[in-house]
């Protein structure tokens, strides 16, 4: 059993401290404390000395100053094997602070409030609690410290069984700085965004939080090495708030398809289903019940799909189950699984099944990333959309019917999600053909009526940006293509729409163009 002379705990978040602090009291040490956590001890029976007792300073300032004193900064950072340390503490009365137990003023949770006055947030800056926190991991071949609540079972039982290790002690030191880096970076934040007078959409100095959940198998390739981080605190419905129910562990690829299905069907307030193979759509539709769109989303392409990743926006049910364990699938993702489908989808050994909870409206958040050698870019998520497609121009002498109008707003949501270039064939709720990643947008149009199943003829056309010919527009009005809905923005978008008049289409114009490299 190790020798504890002294514990100093002070904590914002309570969870777990009784427990600690009598696991500590009865190790036989004495137990220092300040304000509300000293309170809580005492009321729970623990014997406690104030800090202000033990330092003979009392608070100050409001409290700003209570344990910023070389009684106990000198008892974290004494090094305990330093004879001139060791005569040094002895000499100014200083003692040994063995553990530290401390969590920080709530920074984070009190700037979530609406309307938080800045003297607040101000006030829940935490000077005290990261000194004692860096002091204490600084020295931690002689200081034990402790920044989560998850670890004091752990260490307690470390410390009645003798076996508290260098390894944990780093552990533990390098958690504490992992703390503080996340909260002074909050800080800074916040205090950037008051600097600037209005919301700071690319800060100076851009600091991302995430936690690792889990190391991959491997990465995009077996080569290569890979590793799931969650964005700490993220809200938003998404695949990396995921539980999953059944099946292997996800793979990087997994999760990138996965990704891009759920996104695409958050799109949509009706019933719909995605599927994505090598992080492209291959079948989109919307339907009358999730088994309805699913089974359309599927006659897309069904040989692309065969291995796929699907996405509902509803929960899955028993008719849904039975058609998707008719082939083979990679992952399903949806907002829940009626009881009877999990048992039918569960039949299916390798299937991974993803529950993101429901698709609530909760508000968009976080930047879309992209890693350089050496350098990273970053951008607004895509999250453009019509509000009202009888509004957008319409250049050309025949306007679409109620039908087209239909069909292209589908169409134009779902090419929003393909790799550009881009080119959708689609008629209301439902994709017939998908051109995806060509260096030629003509290209793209012909790959779509190359891939699509079932017959073309009476289609409309949806492209990610602006025809910079008018090949492409014959090409679609020789598949029979009768409508085209694409951003516009042409040098030439005179030539294109003389093109699009003269083979008796028409044409909508969005001014909003969807690349997705």
């Amino acid at each position: 059993m190790a020798s504890i002379a002294r514990a100093l705990i002070s904590v914002s978040d309570k969870t777990g401290v009784v427990e600690m602090a009598k696991g500590l009291a009865a190790l036989g040490a004495e137990v220092l404390s300040t304000g509300g956590t000293a309170k809580a001890l005492r009321e729970a029976g623990v014997a406690v000395t104030d800090v202000a007792a033990y330092t003979g300073s009392p608070e100050i300032l409001d409290g700003r100053v209570k344990t910023l004193h070389p009684k106990i900064h000198g008892g974290l950072l004494g090094r305990r094997r330093v004879p001139d340390h060791v005569a040094q503490m002895q000499q100014h009365g200083i003692g040994n602070i063995d553990v530290v137990v401390v969590n920080l003023y709530p920074f984070e949770s009190t700037i979530a409030k609406p309307n938080c006055p800045f003297e607040e947030a101000i006030e829940n800056i935490d000077i005290g609690g990261p000194s004692m926190l860096r002091s204490a991991a600084k020295n931690h071949e002689d200081v034990l410290v402790l920044v989560d609540p998850a670890d004091y079972g752990r260490v307690l039982e470390a410390l009645k069984s003798g076996s508290v290790t260098p390894a944990l002690r780093r552990e533990l030191a390098m958690k504490v700085f992992q703390h503080t880096a996340r909260y002074d970076s909050l800080i800074a934040g916040y205090l950037e965004k008051q600097v600037q007078g209005s919301e700071v959409k690319f800060p100076a100095i851009l600091s991302l939080q995430f936690e690792r959940v889990e190391t991959l198998r491997y990465g995009e390739n077996p080569h290569q090495q890979g590793a799931f981080y969650r964005e700490m605190n993220a809200k938003e419905p998404a695949v990396s708030r995921g539980k999953i129910l059944h099946g292997k562990a996800m793979s990087y690829n997994n999760f990138l398809d996965s990704n891009s299905a759920l996104e695409l069907v958050k799109e949509f307030e009706q019933t719909a289903v995605a599927i994505i193979k090598h992080n492209n759509p291959c079948g989109c539709a919307l339907g009358a019940t999730p088994v309805d769109a699913y089974v359309k989303a599927r006659a897309t392409d069904p040989v692309s799909a065969f291995g796929g990743v699907i996405a509902f926006n509803r929960p899955v049910d028993l008719a849904a189950a039975k058609e998707i364990t008719s082939t083979f699938v990679e992952v399903v993702i949806a907002p829940g699984f009626a009881e009877d489908a999990l048992a039918e989808l569960k039949r299916k050994k390798d299937i991974r099944l993803l529950d993101v909870g429901p698709l609530s409206k909760a508000t968009a958040e976080g930047y879309d990333l992209k890693k350089l050698v050496g350098g990273l870019i970053v951008q607004d998520r895509d999250l453009g959309t019509i509000k009202d497609i009888k509004a957008l121009a319409v250049p050309t002498s025949r306007k679409p019917t109620e039908e087209e109008y239909a069909a292209c707003a589908f169409a134009w949501v779902v090419c929003k999600h393909v790799k550009s270039n881009a080119i959708i064939y689609g008629r209301p709720g439902e994709i017939v053909g998908i051109g995806a990643g060509q260096m030629s947008r003509v290209d793209s149009v012909k790959l779509a009526v190359m891939k699509a199943q079932s017959p073309v003829k009476g289609c409309v056309m949806a492209s990610d940006a602006f025809f910079p010919f008018r090949d492409g527009i014959d090409a679609a009005a020789e598949a029979g293509i009768t409508c085209v809905i694409q951003p516009g923005g042409s040098i030439r978008d005179p030539e294109v729409t003389k093109a699009v008049d003269e083979h008796g289409m028409a044409m909508i114009l969005t001014g909003m163009r969807h690349f997705r490299h």
